[in-house]
């Protein structure tokens, strides 16, 4: 097993980024083909996990080319013209590169199996950071609630009668889940925090980055789906197991951030997640051309959407943030909220009533967006210095939505990947008439269970 695990991560990532801290450019290179590939489709242990191949099994999912990792002759090629090499990403075959001199790019294109280039990422300045390098400090004294056994968190769960399914036994037992994020700010060093079943971490944006010292965000989003903590706050899936992977430079805002978040997602397959979490959201970023419009938000345009739309084809399911942008002038979704085969999340309060920054829909092809809502206006989560607060943003009625799906699928696991995601709209409280706002409403998931016995 730890063998076939090797192979599939060697394969998959190739995220090997020497030098390229000291480059200012950095390049998406899309592909044509896959036909100097030494893989085959005959042969997938060696690029996919047991695991993987057990959920595609379980879902009667064929391996198909866009499982097989970018061609080696291929990123050696890229390789030699003098650029070094970021990631890769199989499925929508591309190889990301840095350099500080764009006309390799130039010749890069020239190469016959090149479909084309896009700048994707450009220095801000040495005046800017790269990295944290210190972390907050700890009290580590969370708070209890005498009496209630969600603790802080009990409206959150109880809104969509979760802790239904719990008493039923379902609490995310032998579910794996992957929180792609920011940064997990002191996970590694809250008391509270510590019997939480982290299973690995991995940093895509910066290897030599401390995970556990950047962004507090994906601790916040982590801890509404996994503590276990009774009186004092237990999450949504307080018993599942979890991937952490950092895709989000708080840095900049830039394409590359979607290359990233393209192996993390492809890394999150291969090892055998069943459902992620991505409380991420891009419309705009510091090079104002690559802005998007609402004519982009199909699923399509952008990477990260695209990645997002086969996640389900996979036999994974993706819950994504609706976005916080419902109070301005862009009020749409953000991708890849915009994708296929998803569960975008909208954010209530604790009483249902939508939150007004909560972005809406619909697709630009006329898709129901966000799919349902859950609690993201004053949401309990853990901060950085150990202690329970509160956040608002769709950020959290996301995570808070994954630990719930994911303890669904536990009870349900004959469902596929699509039919569980249609099984939760299917449980919404608005689902006879949904809307772009609400989507199909707030599921109900303890009638979702029992809508299949």
């Amino acid at each position: 097993m730890k063998r076939t695990l090797l192979l599939a991560l060697c394969a998959l990532c190739l995220t090997i980024r020497v030098s390229a801290q000291q480059d200012t450019l950095k390049y998406r290179i899309s592909l044509t083909d896959k036909k100097a590939t030494t893989y085959s489709l005959q042969r997938p242990q060696e690029f996919l996990s047991a695991k993987a191949l057990e959920r595609r099994r379980r879902q009667q999912i064929a391996v198909d080319s866009t499982d097989l990792p970018v061609c080696r002759a291929y990123i050696d090629a890229i390789r030699k013209q003098g650029v070094h090499i970021v990631t890769t990403g199989k499925w929508d075959n591309i190889v990301t590169v840095s350099c500080n001199d764009s006309t390799l790019i130039t010749r890069i294109a020239s190469l016959p199996f090149v479909r084309s280039t896009e700048r994707v990422w450009k220095s801000p300045g040495a005046s800017k950071p790269s990295m944290s390098m210190k972390r907050d400090s700890l009290i580590n004294r969370s708070d209890t609630v005498p009496g209630e056994y969600y603790g802080t968190a009990s409206q959150q769960i109880r809104l969509s009668r979760a802790d239904k399914l719990h008493e039923a036994g379902f609490r995310g037992q032998g579910m794996t889940i992957a929180v792609i994020d920011a940064g997990f700010h002191n996970v590694d060093r809250i008391t509270a925090m510590q019997n939480i079943r982290v299973l690995g971490t991995r940093d895509f944006v910066n290897p030599h980055a401390d995970i556990y010292a950047e962004s507090s965000h994906g601790l916040g989003v982590l801890s509404c789906i996994g503590m276990n903590r009774p009186y004092a706050m237990v999450g949504t899936a307080p018993e599942a197991s979890f991937w952490l992977l950092r895709t989000e430079d708080e840095y900049s805002e830039n394409l590359v951030e979607q290359d990233y978040w393209a192996s993390a997602i492809e890394f999150a397959d291969s090892v055998g997640v069943d459902v992620v979490n991505a409380s991420l959201g891009y419309y705009t970023f510091d090079d104002p051309s690559k802005n998007y419009n609402f004519c982009n938000l199909d699923g399509r345009f952008a990477l990260i959407s695209r990645q997002a739309s086969r996640v389900a084809d996979k036999g994974m399911i993706l819950v994504c943030s609706a976005g916080n942008a419902g109070m301005g002038s862009w009020k749409k979704i953000t991708p890849p909220g915009d994708a296929d085969h998803v569960i975008t999340v909208g954010a209530t309060d604790r009483t249902g009533t939508l939150t007004p920054f909560s972005s809406i829909g619909n697709s630009a092809d006329g898709r129901i967006k966000p799919d349902v809502v859950a609690v993201g206006g004053f949401a309990s989560v853990m901060r950085p210095n150990g202690n329970q607060g509160e956040a608002n943003g769709t950020s959290f009625a996301s995570p808070i939505m994954c630990g719930m799906v994911a303890c669904l699928w536990q009870a349900l696991p004959e469902l596929t990947a699509k039919e569980l995601i249609e099984h939760v709209r299917q449980a919404g409280d608005r689902a006879a008439c949904p809307d772009n706002i609400y989507g199909y409403g707030i599921p109900d998931m303890w009638k979702a269970y029992q809508m299949r016995r």
